[in-house]
């Protein structure tokens, strides 16, 4: 296993914090904003600030449908400012952890496992990653709770960005990489969160389009084709998530393994992943 992939698994748990702690949608609504897309669009858009337009943000998240960005983007900005929407994020996220982890929250493995995570986190070259570059340009919070948050949210997005590069070298499109994701752990599309929503005309014409490539079969499930394509794009993910692991020297990697290992499983414990 590489230690992209490793890592990945132990990271990804933190890094998912906003999106399945009720505290940070929570601290981003108290803000004036209308519901919890709202505080994703302006927790996850807000190192962009105010004047990147909606186009723009769908493009850098790219696995959204047309005009759900637009939706959002820039009417939270009416609302509230990328500064607050930060401040929030952060706050909201820090409380889910400290509830989540309890009195783990304070033992020096977050602190170590913080400090590692974080020189990982600021190693790799920002060219071609227009959210974690722009995730770089915000300041380290201090205390070991949040810089522990902060550094899986760098290494997230580094890994979403690389992600992107991989569905366009594959000619995977923004829907179509949730249809592709579905069906690889045998959900039908249709029933899938991300894209289920999407009206089903719309929904049907991008999986005959990836049936017409030889993606999906006429049962509707991935070809041997589709199978194949799916492990390239997360064969290529992982290489292209390496570089911050480099900065770290073998023994750095097993101490911060093992930091990490007790932190992602209370936090895998209670979200659905």
């Amino acid at each position: 296993m590489s230690h992209a992939r490793r890592m990945y698994d132990l990271v990804e748990p933190i890094g998912l914090v906003p999106y399945f702690a009720d505290e940070s949608d929570d601290a981003l609504i108290a803000l004036g904003l209308r519901n919890p897309w709202d505080a994703y669009f302006a927790g996850r858009a807000a190192p962009f600030g105010r004047s990147v337009p909606a186009e723009a943000i769908h493009a850098i998240f790219y696995n959204f449908a047309p005009g759900e960005v637009a939706r959002h983007i820039p009417k939270v900005w009416e609302l509230t400012t990328p500064e607050a929407a930060l401040a929030a994020r952060e706050r909201g996220c820090v409380a889910g952890i400290r509830r989540i982890l309890g009195e783990l929250a304070d033992a020096p493995e977050v602190t170590r496992a913080g400090d590692l995570l974080l020189k990982a986190a600021t190693s790799a070259p920002v060219e071609g990653r227009a959210l974690y570059a722009a995730l770089r340009t915000l300041p380290i919070p201090q205390e070991p709770v949040a810089r522990l948050w902060h550094a899986a949210t760098l290494l997230r997005e580094h890994r979403g960005d690389g992600h992107t590069v991989a569905l366009l070298a594959e000619g995977i499109g923004g829907t179509e990489c949730h249809v592709l994701h579905a069906l690889s752990v045998d959900i039908p599309a249709n029933e899938f969160g991300r894209v289920g929503h999407l009206p089903a005309a719309r929904l049907t014409a991008v999986v005959d389009g990836m049936r017409d490539r030889g993606l999906v079969g006429p049962d509707g499930w991935l070809t041997p084709a589709g199978q194949a394509t799916k492990e390239r794009v997360e064969s290529m993910t992982d290489r292209l998530a390496e570089a911050p692991y480099n900065a770290l020297s073998t023994d750095e990697l097993e101490r911060l393994v093992a930091d990490l290992e007790p932190i992602s499983a209370a936090l895998r414990a209670v979200f659905p992943m």
